[in-house]
């Protein structure tokens, strides 16, 4: 479904015309880039304008903490307008040399490893944060045997200067992104512990420069904004991050005495998002992706606050051809139950930029899901080809999803692709990869299926599917729908009908269950809780029958406690998320931890 754009990929690169109106207490500045690559503030202004942006923007000659702020600030705007190979040749010269070059050079860097999933993308992603982690080191207090804040209030607030000051902040942004990229790297335990033990020593350089800066006139300090939005956005990452995780998960993170406060966190995140400084981008893609995806795989059901949608408009209009936003946009549009505007947005977004191809592959995943929703077999199989085919995130996830689809389309379609659904559900587990020595627990989960529907028959052709959307969090994202969850809620009785018709002595409860399970969630979707815990209930009872899928019980017990939390019944609802302690050693036990958690917390925050 291609869009044809007003403008082309030429045009958009000879002339670039954005209004930059940075929202905030502050006076915007007018910033122009030029053919001599300068960089005029101008306070009275309302406006920042980035005009006339050439081909080939000359390397500055000099630098400073100032100017530095200022070059960095261009090369996050040529990111926000998809010209990341003209962002990482402006910030690159100077990333040896300067806190804020070195800091925005290692996070485009791991942006992109991140994105690509490339071994050797990902090596030069650690490299590059390590070598940032060391320059801005250079520029730290010396000698570091006491914090800033002893140090301040000891000797006085001249005891540290602005450059040492800045790079505190940067350094303990860049712990942060170093622990990211090294997460995803080091297949060690003891890897791990190391990156928790560095976003420990992180939110305690914030907590020190908070401090600090509460003790410092905003006139002392250069760029007091870059400051007090950096420390803003680290503060509430970091509070958001920990108020998600359980106290028994904390534990093992060796993050012992830290706890997240969520509503500190989101409040901390919009403040750094709303001012202008050069980390406002990063608090903007924190709020949308913990909304977008967080709230919506672990969160209660809860409409959240509109506030985080209104900020991103504004940001959209800023930025209208950035394809970091755009996604976001549909993804919006999907929670909202517009599929089908969800599928031009992301077809527009992929037509934008041809750069980083691989976000071309978050939008195929996307745009996968709302075919399925929609029940567009055919269309949903095509995406999930494509994934398989050009995509290094998930092999098993792709090549699981298109045996899934493939279960559901006549028989002719498979022979015309050249493909065997038995085949496919079990090369799922050859495709499997590790993150610190384990199994990811999703590609474990349909590894484990794909044998199961690879080596048995009967079992209703629609039925790995619906597990899917269930493990995928989909009937959530269809909540905003009900005459689609009313058109699932049929498939699913069809499926009830076919195996109660013909019922298998291995599977057969295992199987009625699941979807007595996904009967239960549709009817609660749809505002009939008596039903709905009815079906919760079938599936409890059956416990001890139950032969593969005991993951079913914890699970239908987080469904009940929801439906009772939504009904206003709180003690039978914290009684039905307790009852999931007793339970372990389960499919995607993890997840349900940290979704009961959040429950559990919310539920004692109203009561």
């Amino acid at each position: 479904m291609p869009l044809i754009l007003g403008k082309t990929e030429n045009e958009q690169k000879n002339k670039l015309n954005m209004s930059l109106t940075l929202i905030g207490g502050e006076n915007g500045h007018k910033a122009k880039l030029s053919r001599q690559h300068t960089l005029n503030k101008n306070e009275n202004d309302q406006e920042d304008k980035f005009e006339d942006a050439y081909e080939i923007i000359p390397v500055a000659s000099s630098m400073n903490l100032v100017s530095s702020l200022e070059e960095c600030t261009t090369g996050l705007y040529l990111f926000l307008n998809n010209r990341f190979s003209e962002a990482i040749s402006l910030i690159h010269p100077w990333s040896k040399n300067s806190i804020y070059h070195a800091l925005m050079y290692s996070m485009l860097m791991i942006v992109r490893a991140i994105l690509t999933f490339d071994p050797q993308d990902i090596e030069n992603g650690i490299s590059v944060s390590k070598e940032a982690l060391k320059i801005c080191n250079n520029f730290r207090k010396r000698p570091r045997i006491m914090t800033l804040s002893y140090l301040v209030n000891r000797h006085g607030i001249k005891a540290v200067n602005d450059e040492e000051l800045h790079a505190e902040v940067c350094y303990a942004e860049c712990l942060i992104l170093k622990s990211s990229i090294s997460f995803i790297q080091d297949d060690s335990l003891l890897g791990f512990f190391k990156s928790s033990i560095s976003i420990g020593s992180s939110y305690q350089i914030y907590k020190d420069c908070e401090h600090v800066l509460t003790l410092m006139p905003k006139n002392q300090c250069k760029a007091h904004k870059h400051l007090d939005g950096g420390i803003k956005f680290g503060l509430g990452a970091f509070n958001l991050m920990l108020s998600l995780v359980p106290p028994k998960i904390l534990r093992l993170l060796s993050v012992v005495g830290y706890s997240g406060n969520r509503d500190l966190g989101l409040a901390l995140l919009h403040e750094s998002a709303s001012e202008p400084h050069i980390n406002y981008i990063l608090s903007v893609f924190t709020l949308l992706f913990y909304y977008n995806y967080i709230h919506v795989a672990f969160g209660i059901e809860k409409i959240p606050s509109p506030a985080t949608e209104n900020l991103f408009l504004i940001y959209l209009h800023k930025f209208p051809n950035c394809v970091v936003l755009k996604f976001f946009h549909a993804r919006f549009s999907m929670l909202k139950g517009n599929f089908e505007n969800a599928q031009l947005k992301l077809q527009e977004c992929i037509f934008t930029q041809n750069e980083w191809k691989q976000i071309h592959h978050l939008c195929y995943w996307e745009i996968m899901w709302c075919h399925i929703f929609l029940q567009n077999w055919r269309q949903a199989f095509h995406y999930a080809n494509l994934l398989s085919q050009n995509s290094k995130w998930s092999k098993a996830i792709y090549m699981y999803s298109k045996a899934i689809l493939l279960a559901l389309l006549p028989s002719d379609f498979a022979k015309s692709v050249s493909e065997d659904i038995s085949s496919l559900f079990l090369n799922v587990d050859s495709l499997r990869v590790k993150i610190l020595g384990n199994s990811v627990p999703i590609e474990k989960f349909v590894a484990e299926k794909g044998q199961r529907y690879g080596t048995t028959s009967g079992w209703f052709t629609a039925q790995p599917l619906l597990e899917f959307i269930y493990a995928w969090s989909g009937f959530r994202v269809m909540s905003k729908k009900l005459e689609l969850i009313s058109s699932w809620l049929s498939i699913i009785d069809r499926g009830k009908d076919l195996l109660q018709e013909n019922p298998n002595e291995e599977y057969g409860t295992d199987d009625i269950s699941l979807l007595n399970l996904l009967k239960g969630l549709c009817l609660k979707h749809l505002g009939k809780y008596l039903k709905a815990e009815h079906y919760f209930n079938r599936v409890l009872q059956n416990e001890k029958l139950l032969k593969y899928d005991h993951y079913l019980v914890p699970y239908t017990y987080y469904e009940l406690g929801i439906l009772h939390y939504l009904n206003g019944n709180y003690a039978s609802a914290t009684k039905s998320l307790d009852n999931i302690k007793n339970y372990k050693d389960y499919s995607m036990e993890a997840r349900l931890q940290f979704r009961a958690h959040i429950a559990l917390e919310q539920i004692t925050k109203e009561m």
